[in-house]
């Protein structure tokens, strides 16, 4: 028995994005295969993200900083990002030693207050 497919297009839902689960060690022969995986996801979805979970990569390296920089990179060719989903404190630093950004999960953005923070307000300033 099969089912016809509904008509119209497919509803995605743009504010879910689409995940990638980095698991163990990856070597030089899985990046490009990583990266075509990125790509699809990001034109799969509609989403402009595609949220990496690092949470199982293993111990940070410049092997780990090669990946995410390429995966960051073949996402920009799309028009996309990447956001890092549970990193190992030593990874964020080691990215910051590098000197690569990249937007984690559950962090508030830069410049951009966290929930439930409100800004402080001096009697006589001037409305903005």
């Amino acid at each position: 028995m099969s089912s016809a497919r509904p008509p119209g297009l497919p509803l995605v839902d743009a504010m879910t994005p689409a995940v990638l689960v980095l698991a163990g060690p990856v070597t030089k022969d899985e990046v490009t295969g990583l990266c075509d995986d990125v790509r699809a996801l990001l034109e799969g979805s509609g989403a402009g993200v595609v949220v990496c979970d690092v949470g199982g990569l293993g111990p940070p390296g410049l092997g780990a900083v090669d990946l995410l920089a390429r995966l960051q990179l073949a996402a920009r060719r799309c028009g996309g990002r990447i956001r890092l989903r549970d990193p190992d404190p030593a990874l964020g630093a080691l990215l910051d030693l590098v000197g690569l950004r990249f937007e984690v999960e559950g962090q508030s953005e830069q410049r951009e207050p966290a929930l439930g923070v409100e800004e402080a307000v001096e009697p006589g300033d001037p409305a903005v």
